[in-house]
């Protein structure tokens, strides 16, 4: 059968992509065995996680060479992060590992020590093959697009790779490396247009109707003449066209996270406490029902108009003794992943379980399973503290066993975040707490200390343990993780701002990105936790639900304040 094929080598989420192209009234079908391939009219192959798995997986099931042929017969392709890279003739993510060798040049690693690694969030896309060439691939110049590598193809002028396939450049840092080829009827990004908002889709829409292929006889004469460029300009195929000087456009990222729980009535609502109690307060002082503030997959959807960069679900529900067959939580990632296109994190239950049956499922597979129903995250609390604990006790190495050992190596590192939730233990000096990373709060203690260290606590916050955030961020930096969510026990609910001190203390301490949460009361307090601490990402949940602070409101504010933010898209027109 011909049309458009996914080729889907078992790599994270790409119920996301489908649910894009159906959207856009296509239908798509998945390879299922190598003559598929050669099959298609279109393919598109998405690829999360390492180099050297996709390669291996691409061999194993015998999709290497059929794929190659199809490449090589310029009929419409589409690669997307890791479908692209594969393309080159190798990475230093796998060093021994060959590519496709299609294209020449090799995936290097980002420069961690002057910016956060991996380049996870919003970033602007340089056309050097003309406007209208990006027009027709429905690339808006200056748009953002959502990127999460930490590998890259670095942009040379006048090697092979930049002059004759290189369609977009991206700036992240001093570092510029391609984002998207075109050569012929081979178009690939390395940003994900599925998670890219309605400008991301739109770029799926060009490609599905046909216009990328537009010039593939003109591209081949351009690449089989001498080249004609002239001053400036950086391609063959747009040889009088100079484009604008490359600059960072990386944004500052916006989420919204919704707590997700069972209310008394065995429903799933999305929640959210003050320092951690979910429950309003009734008249005689006791606890009453959970706070109600909306339905998730709607919550979601709003958020995502409004402009939310990313949405974070964290399910907080205690009922299920599985994540496995907690088939709202399912539920509720296949349906908010239908409408919305920018990245979903997962928290709540990643990690080992055993089935009420006694059936055990490691944590990789429970992870899995929330990844083919839509997460492009899964976000660990409790079991990334055990992890560090242990990390410690073998003397500063893992054992490749831990929740974020196992998700790491199979999905990537940009797919495990760390969710600490921390609380200050004040003492009068560091002496007093010797094992220790002490420092100095904003505020003293209530009786009068100048000095504290923040513990790492498990359980919901519930039960405090004997490691601090520092020591957890760097073990878990060290096994793999790609991001840190930092919530505060202090703050939360308080509306009184971000804790800086402690976000500009593990800012400090980590090269992968931090989102700063807890505390977010006004718009303000965005501005202040970028322009202080440098850190990612900012996080609220309590102020967008309740509409005490819209979201765009904070969007508007930073914009005012220099702050680089992504635009709110205008909706889709199909």
């Amino acid at each position: 059968m011909t049309g458009t094929y996914l080729l889907d080598y078992g790599a994270g989420n790409v119920r996301s992509l489908v649910n894009a192209v159906k959207k856009l009234g296509h239908d798509i079908t998945y390879v299922k065995d190598p003559s598929d391939i050669l099959k298609a009219d279109k393919l598109i192959f998405p690829g999360v996680g390492a180099f050297g798995s996709a390669m291996t997986s691409l061999h194993t099931k015998q999709y290497a060479e059929p794929l190659k042929q199809y490449l090589a017969l310029n009929k419409p392709f589409m690669g997307i992060c890791v479908g692209m890279q594969t393309l080159f003739e190798g990475s230093d993510e796998n060093p021994s590992v060959p590519g496709l060798g299609v294209i020449p040049g090799r995936v290097r690693l980002f420069d961690s020590t002057t910016k956060a690694v991996p380049h996870m969030g919003w970033n602007t896309a340089r056309t050097i093959q003309g406007e209208k060439r990006a027009q027709d691939c429905g690339l808006e110049q200056g748009r953002a697009y959502y990127f999460v590598h930490s590998f890259a193809v670095p942009f040379v002028e006048d090697s092979v790779e930049a002059k004759e396939w290189a369609f977009t450049t991206t700036q992240y840092g001093e570092q510029t490396f391609i984002s998207s080829v075109r050569r012929g009827n081979i178009f690939c990004t390395q940003f994900h247009p599925e998670k890219s908002g309605f400008a991301g889709v739109n770029v799926l829409k060009a490609f599905l109707d046909g216009g990328a292929a537009a010039a593939a006889d003109a591209d081949a004469a351009l690449i089989a003449a001498q080249d004609q460029r002239i001053p400036g300009s950086l391609s063959v195929l747009a040889p009088t066209y100079v484009p604008e000087p490359s600059k960072d456009g990386f944004t500052k990222r916006i989420v919204a996270c919704l707590d997700v729980r069972a209310n008394d009535q065995g429903d799933l609502v999305v929640t959210k406490g003050d320092q951690y109690d979910v429950r309003e307060q009734s008249e005689g002082g006791g606890s009453g029902d959970v706070r109600n503030l909306g339905k998730p997959v709607e919550l979601a959807r709003r958020y995502f108009e409004e402009g939310a960069d990313e949405i974070t679900f964290l399910n907080i529900t205690s009922f299920r003794n599985c994540p496995l067959r907690d088939a709202p939580m399912l539920e509720v990632l296949r349906r908010t992943s239908e409408t919305v296109f920018v990245p979903l994190t997962i928290g709540g239950g990643i990690k080992d379980v055993v089935d009420p049956d006694g059936q055990f499922h490691p944590a990789l597979e429970v992870a899995g399973e929330y990844f083919r129903n839509g997460a492009d995250k899964v976000s660990i609390g409790s079991d990334a503290v055990y992890a560090a604990e242990k990390y410690y006790a073998l003397g500063g190495r893992g054992d490749g066993t831990s929740a974020i050992e196992t998700i790491a190596h199979a999905y990537g590192s940009q797919a495990v975040v760390i969710s600490v939730d921390p609380k200050k233990v004040y003492v009068n000096s560091p002496a007093d707490a010797p094992t220790h990373h002490v420092i100095q709060p904003h505020q003293p203690g209530p009786n009068g200390e100048k000095y504290c260290w923040y513990q790492c606590t498990v359980s919901g916050g519930r039960e405090g343990r004997d490691l601090d955030v520092r020591q957890l961020v760097v073990a878990c930096q060290a096994l793999g993780a790609g991001e840190i969510l930092l919530n505060s026990m202090d703050q939360d609910g308080m509306k009184q701002g971000y804790d800086l001190v402690l976000v500009q203390d593990v800012r400090d301490a980590v090269r992968i990105p931090v989102i700063a949460s807890s505390g977010a009361g006004a718009p303000q307090h965005f501005v202040d936790v970028f322009e202080k601490t440098g850190v990612e990402a900012a996080l609220a949940a309590g102020i967008f639900h309740r509409r005490e602070v819209p979201l765009e409101d904070v969007k508007q504010t930073l914009k005012q304040s220099g702050i680089r933010i992504r635009n709110i898209d205008a909706p889709l027109a199909v």
